[in-house]
């Protein structure tokens, strides 16, 4: 390819909405335009990257025995009613009408059209196993899009779907795809962690995030640095503590703590330490009737320790609460509380309420809680002695660095990750709803269990450039660069011995394979070098007059601090042993 046939536009500054990196260097770097709200148009530059991408995932599906199908974008919303997500799924479905006022939605992922596919077309036990997958336009009505398109509206993904006949079988194929996803990840040249995650509103029974390693991710990894524990921090378990509560040694007191209403402010005015507080959250869930209309609420007081937060994704799990809640209104908390937040606790309520405690308050003694009066909180407080012990006892917090870890072989440690794949083992989640049956050895139907796989093809780009890049531009692995190699020729257009020589080495790479750019655009070498350094292309070669008469170019990869002399006869042998086979 020579820049002058293709069509290389980049830019010195990035545009006033750039966030985060990757979404200043796409742009810059001439790889996406925005053409909306989270929405992109993909440039050659930035496409040359997705197909890579693909490349690489279709080749490791199909080697993991997946079949490529298309399903379209747009999806009859019948289907969605069956499993109950077009009213569950949220506002981040977009939901539409045809001329005929028939509903249908834009599809987000695509379990409800095949397991459709599935049970029409996989009858019997002799057609399973069976895995079907492919790479199409998603979209999401996200409410905040943002850091490019890392979080944008629409977006390209590849998802698989296995059907098996038990879960053992299905949990096999779970394992395949989770080894196909570790290689693609690999191949492409990304460091990244496999970390046990939540199902959320794909459903479920076991999941996996693959999270690509970098400071600037949304999603917190947490690990243990000596041994294989890890997980998002939606599943990371805070195990409870170890040693036994200790008994009462302090008196109950009501102490003042004037405009002190947060627990930093509280620990410093009294000189304990923040761990000697207790949090309170007001959640309520609401009770409806046989016509949905809510008739009532519960209230529900959730305790953590000062020092820590509530994880409302574990909160959810709670019974009580698994099937929705809220924060409570301020009415509730008044009717309940009689007092305004900052203040509340446990003791003097006015009306009874559910009590959650994280597991760590559930261990403390003499601990501090508002006393439901402005301008006060106990101190010296019990379980037993003088408060009832909570309803429930869970794990409802995030996890801090330092924490146990589950597995029991050392502490916990954070870092920072962004999601590009996801696993799920769904079992017969959609099946179930949505009557997918198969007949087994004795004609009998059964329901077939499934997995679902997602990996987001767009979002790769935005999580590689996080990951790889430095204040010149982008530094792209060489496997999903858009191109592998640039001979950059100064003269280009001035000098026939070099334009001869960069033609002829230009032929030899393309000859050989190699995806090379020839910039012939007769640019400064300065403002050449600049582009292919804020494009990210891993190697170059730079040939002029005066290097061509000593029978030398120039090499220099990527992240190399200056050019290394090469014979150009020798050239292309080098590109070889860098360039992966």
């Amino acid at each position: 390819m020579k820049a002058s046939q293709f069509f290389v536009s980049t830019l010195k500054e990035a545009p006033a909405d750039a966030e985060v990196t990757s979404h200043k260097l796409m742009t810059r770097a001439g790889m996406i335009k925005k053409l909306g709200t989270g929405i992109y148009n993909y440039m050659p530059m930035g496409l040359r990257v997705i197909r890579k991408v693909e490349a690489i995932v279709r080749e490791e599906m199909n080697r993991a025995g997946a079949v490529e199908l298309l399903m379209p974008v747009v999806q009859p919303a019948e289907l969605w009613q069956e499993t109950g997500r077009f009213q569950k799924y949220g506002a981040e479905l977009l939901r539409l009408k045809d001329r005929h006022d028939r509903d249908f939605v834009i599809q987000p992922t695509s379990e409800e059209v095949i397991t459709d596919i599935a049970r029409q077309e996989l009858r019997s036990y002799r057609t399973l196993p069976r895995n079907f997958y492919h790479i199409q336009t998603k979209f999401r009505d996200e409410r905040r899009p943002r850091f490019g398109v890392m979080r944008g509206r629409e977006f390209t993904m590849k998802d698989a779907y296995s059907f098996d006949r038990d879960i053992e079988s299905a949990s096999k194929s779970y394992d395949i795809m989770f080894a196909a996803y570790t290689r693609i990840f690999e191949r492409m040249g990304l460091t990244f962690r496999a970390v046990a995650a939540d199902n959320g509103s794909i459903g479920g029974v076991r999941s996996h995030e693959f999270q690509v390693i970098a400071d600037t991710g949304e999603d917190a990894i947490i690990y243990c640095p000596t041994s294989d524990y890890a997980a998002n921090i939606e599943m990371a378990e805070a195990v409870a503590p170890s040693a036994p509560r200790a008994a009462p040694s302090a008196a109950l007191a009501k102490t003042p703590t004037p405009g002190k209403a947060t627990c930093e402010d509280v620990a410093h005015l009294l000189g304990v330490p923040l761990q000697k507080t207790v949090k309170s959250l007001v959640l309520a869930t609401d009770q409806t009737n046989a016509a949905g209309d809510v008739i009532g609420a519960t209230v529900w007081l959730l305790l953590v320790r000062g020092d820590h937060s509530l994880n409302e994704i574990k909160a959810s799990k709670v019974p009580g609460l698994t099937e929705g809640f809220r924060f409570a209104t301020g009415a509730e908390i008044d009717a309940h509380f009689a007092c305004k937040p900052g203040y509340l606790g446990l003791i003097n309520l006015k009306q009874p309420v559910k009590v959650i405690a994280d597991r760590t308050v559930a261990a403390m003694s003499d601990f501090i809680c508002g006393a439901n009066e402005v301008d006060f909180h106990y101190t010296g407080v019990n379980w037993g002695r003088d408060v009832p012990e909570p309803d429930v006892v869970a794990d409802i917090r995030n996890i801090v660095a330092g924490d146990p870890s589950p597995d029991g072989k050392g502490v916990l440690a954070i870092q920072r990750g962004i999601e590009v794949g996801h696993v799920f083992l769904l079992g017969s989640y959609y099946s179930e709803k949505m009557n997918a049956n198969y007949l087994d050895e004795a004609g009998k139907p059964q329901l077939m269990q499934m997995g679902c796989y997602g990996i987001g093809v767009t979002r790769i780009l935005g999580a590689a450039i996080e990951q790889h890049h430095d204040e010149r531009g982008i530094v792209w692995p060489t496997a999903i660069a858009p191109f592998a190699v640039v001979i950059c020729p100064i003269g280009y257009d001035r000098s026939a011995d070099v334009k001869a020589a960069a033609d002829k080495l230009h032929h030899e790479l393309q000859d050989a394979g190699i995806d090379v750019m020839l910039d012939d655009r007769g640019e400064r070498p300065g403002a050449m070098f600049a582009d292919w350094e804020l494009v990210g292309v891993p190697h170059r070669v730079v040939l002029s007059d005066r290097g061509l008469k000593e029978g030398k170019a120039e090499y220099q990869g990527r992240r190399d601090a200056q050019a290394t002399p090469i014979a150009v006869d020798e050239v292309l042998a080098s590109l070889k042993a860098k360039l992966p086979a």
